[in-house]
């Protein structure tokens, strides 16, 4: 080999395993072209509605990934208006948006941040499922079947350790 192929192989070889490299991301491009968060959401359900006005939601969302994401909004057949609440200094508002953190959770719960659905279509019973499609900023929408449960129920385990 003369000098002159031996540089051109190694630019070749050079270059296939700078492309092999990159191409062993452990998680994948997400919208904005960061790494797309891993959600997954327990616990949802619904306290059945006093009527059609509207009704809470709540769920908790955990991120299993080392990016950041955010809730940034919510669709449902039973309501055209859906909102996300947060509460501070015992006073809810209406954001935009509520952070899901890298390797953590976000609790939507009584007296905290939750979604709102207005203006319902229809009241449901307990027993009912209602669908929601939570929508992010960079992870791709889950939908999910909330269960209708008795008002006063709460989502939190009555075993005390």
């Amino acid at each position: 080999m003369n000098a002159r192929t031996t540089r051109t192989l190694a630019a070749a070889l050079s270059l296939t395993a700078a492309l092999a490299i990159s191409g062993c991301s452990s998680e994948s491009e997400g919208k904005t072209g960061d790494a797309t968060p891993k959600l997954t959401v327990s616990g949802a359900f619904m306290p059945e509605p006093v009527d059609e006005k509207m009704a809470g939601a709540f769920m908790v969302i955990t991120n299993d990934s080392k990016t950041p994401d955010k809730l940034t909004g919510l669709t449902s057949p039973l309501s055209d208006d859906l909102q996300i609440h947060e509460t501070k200094d015992q006073k809810m508002r209406q954001v935009a948006s509520l952070d899901v953190p890298a390797n953590g959770r976000l609790s939507l719960e009584r007296g905290g941040s939750h979604v709102m659905l207005m203006g319902l279509k229809n009241k449901p019973k307990v027993g009912d499922k209602v669908k929601v499609e939570l929508k992010f900023a960079k992870a791709d929408p889950i939908t999910v079947e909330l269960d209708v449960k008795d008002r006063t129920y709460t989502g939190q385990s009555s075993n005390a350790h």
